[in-house]
This record gives structure tokens, C-alpha cells and sequence, in this order.
């Protein structure tokens, strides 16, 4: 078995109702995991570890599972937001995957292989200042001394205790749930669902707007979830992003290196298209051009936004990829805006040394 088929296999293990036997051998790996990842986390609460807190808002944006929930379209609606808002914001993240030199500020000229492809998508998309480092508070202090922002955006880094947060936003993907219930390297777990009580916002990501879907994902009782949804855009040519309708019936060839590929492939499903082959690979891959020597040349080839980043540079013509935007329940939006206004006005009198 390939690696690739075996990580594919594992995944799909992790999101059965119960561990299965083939897991069964990792699970004394799994409690080791849940036990050194409460005793770091215990430390942080009791201050026996410092933080580092900025003098900015914080949002957190991240999961209790591993990928595929939806956070980077939901950190590109949220800076739209927010901007729209007269908000300066800005973006931290670990750059997954990229080879630094760090802490570093995201820039035209960045290359995908040195800041990693989320932070490189979410800058070119959104015109704002970008910052990745694997410890977090270098890349908030470099955004603060290099870049004009009132509020950080840190995409993903629930898990990140060294970095202060003033807003937690914890996405939930509605059709994958929690899996198996267990922690990594058993289950998709990073954290107990427990930990969904103590966040602010619990969002979850499903194709209905109505709370009900809570028991769907099997989210503690205490937990009001915010519905979002991803609404497709339309197709663009990965080569120069040009708009493209791509026809109702036609055959493609799929690919996808993301979280849970299958929500992908079930939206060009829902469009009318017919999908000749599929092609999954692992999260954050970074493409080569031989990774397609052997695709046809028959079909034109879909993607997501976030494979297309990576393939720009020996994309072939017919290659498209679907723009995604994400729609919130009404209010939410208008609800987290009062909270970071208010904790604008608190850090400055703080600032200020007032009471």
C-alpha cells in the first residue's frame, strides 16, 4: 500500500462510529497524546507557562479535528467583514508545511514553498498583512511593528496556548462530526469535544441553517452552534484566474489536496458535472509538474482555490478551480463585531494604564 492510500486509509478509519480493530494498536499512543497535551494546557491556565497577549484583538479560528472544517474560507469572510467594518485586520499563521526563513511577513514575491499555501491564498485573496511563523507571537509582534492593524486573525492555532486569544471560533464540520471520538494518532481528535464548552463561538459547517445539525456532529449539550455554509462562486482558470462557466453535464477529472476532499467532489457533483476520475491528495501537498504528466488532456481539470495556488506555475488551459465564499447564520457577524469593538476599547484604556 502507498503512503498516500494509507494515509487515505487511516482518515477514513478515524471517521468510523467506533475505533476499529486495524486502530486498535494505537490507542495507548492515544491516551499518552490526550494525557501530555492536558498537562501542557493545565500549565498555560495556571500561568506556570507564559503568554504572550497582544495589544490588538485576537481571534482564534481553529478546530478540535484534524483539517477539512472550513478555515480558511471562514478567515476570508471574516477580514471581508471586518474591513467592511472600517477594521484594520491582519492574519498570523504557522505556514504549514513552509520552509521560512522565520517569523516573516506574506508578499507578492513570497513563494508558496517558504510561507506555506494557506498564508500565501489568504494574502493575494484578501490585500491584507500576513505573518507566519510556527510560534505565533513572533509572527503577531512582526504584523504589529511592520503593519497598521487593529485586530489578528490567528488561522488556526486553537491548540496554541503560548499565544493570548480574546475570541476563541471553533469550527465544526457537520457531515464528518468528531469521528471515532479519539485522540490523534487513533482518531481525528487534537482536543476532547469537551473542549467546545469553553470556546465562544462554536461554527458549524453543513449544507442546513438550523441548530438541530448540533446533534448531528454530537456536540455537547451545554454548545449553541452558529450554522455556516459554503456557497459556490463560479469557476476560474487557474492560469489567469479569467471567469469560466464551466457547462451542466460535462465530464472532468477532479483533484484535491485538502482536509476532507469529499465535500469537493460532492459540490461539482451538485453542479452537473460528471466526474470521470478523482484524484486525493494529502493536505498542504505541494504539487509537481509530474504529479500530472499522466492526466488527460480529454477532460478539463477542477480544483479548489487552494490547490490552484499551487499548480499556477505549469497549469495547462483547461484547468479550473471553483471560488468559495462562506455565508453565516444572520447575526452572528453583527454580534462578533460588537465583542471586538468592545475589546478595542478595553486594550487601549489599558494601554493607557487606565482602570
Amino acid at each position: 500500500m502507498t503512503e498516500k492510500r494509507s494515509r487515505q486509509r487511516i482518515v477514513a478509519w478515524w471517521y468510523q462510529p467506533k475505533l476499529v480493530p486495524a486502530l486498535w494498536p494505537l490507542a495507548p499512543l492515544s491516551i499518552l497524546f490526550a494525557f501530555v497535551a492536558g498537562v501542557r494546557r493545565a500549565l498555560f491556565w495556571l500561568r506556570l507557562k507564559k503568554r504572550f497577549v497582544a495589544s490588538v484583538p485576537v481571534i482564534v479560528v481553529g478546530n478540535v479535528t484534524v483539517g477539512g472544517t472550513g478555515k480558511t474560507p471562514t478567515v476570508l469572510a471574516l477580514i471581508e467583514h471586518f474591513k467592511q467594518q472600517g477594521l484594520r485586520p491582519g492574519v498570523v499563521s504557522r505556514g504549514y508545511g513552509a520552509e521560512g526563513p522565520f517569523p516573516a511577513l506574506v508578499s507578492a514575491d513570497s513563494s508558496v514553498a517558504a510561507v506555506g499555501d494557506e498564508p500565501s491564498l489568504i494574502a493575494a485573496l484578501s490585500g491584507v498583512p500576513v505573518a507566519v511563523s510556527p510560534v505565533r507571537s513572533d509572527a503577531v509582534k512582526l504584523l504589529l511593528e511592520r503593519s497598521d492593524v487593529n485586530l489578528i486573525i490567528a488561522d488556526d492555532g486553537l491548540q496554541h496556548y503560548a499565544l493570548g486569544r480574546d475570541i476563541e471560533l471553533a469550527l465544526v464540520d457537520q457531515e464528518r462530526g468528531f469521528g471515532n471520538g479519539w485522540r490523534l494518532p487513533a482518531g481525528p481528535l487534537r482536543e476532547s469535544v469537551r473542549r467546545l464548552r469553553k470556546v465562544d463561538f462554536v461554527l458549524l459547517n453543513g449544507d442546513r441553517h438550523d441548530a438541530a445539525h448540533g446533534e448531528v456532529a454530537h456536540l455537547p449539550e451545554c454548545v449553541t452552534p452558529v450554522a455556516m455554509q459554503l456557497i459556490p462562486l463560479g469557476w476560474r482558470r487557474v492560469a489567469d484566474n479569467a471567469e469560466i462557466e464551466v457547462p451542466d453535464g460535462e465530464t472532468a477529472i477532479v483533484i484535491a489536496g485538502i482536509g476532507h476532499p469529499e465535500r469537493f467532489f460532492n459540490t461539482v457533483k451538485a453542479s452537473g458535472i460528471a466526474i470521470a476520475e478523482t484524484r486525493v491528495y494529502a493536505d498542504h501537498y505541494a504539487y509537481k509538474a509530474a504529479d500530472f504528466y499522466d492526466i488527460s488532456n480529454q477532460y478539463p481539470v477542477l480544483m479548489t482555490e487552494k490547490d490552484a495556488v499551487k499548480v499556477r506555475e505549469f497549469a495547462r488551459p483547461h484547468w479550473y478551480y471553483l471560488k468559495v465564499g462562506m455565508q453565516f447564520q444572520e447575526g452572528f457577524l453583527d454580534q462578533l463585531t460588537d465583542r471586538v469593538k468592545a475589546l478595542q476599547v478595553e486594550k487601549e484604556r489599558m494601554s493607557k494604564g487606565e482602570k
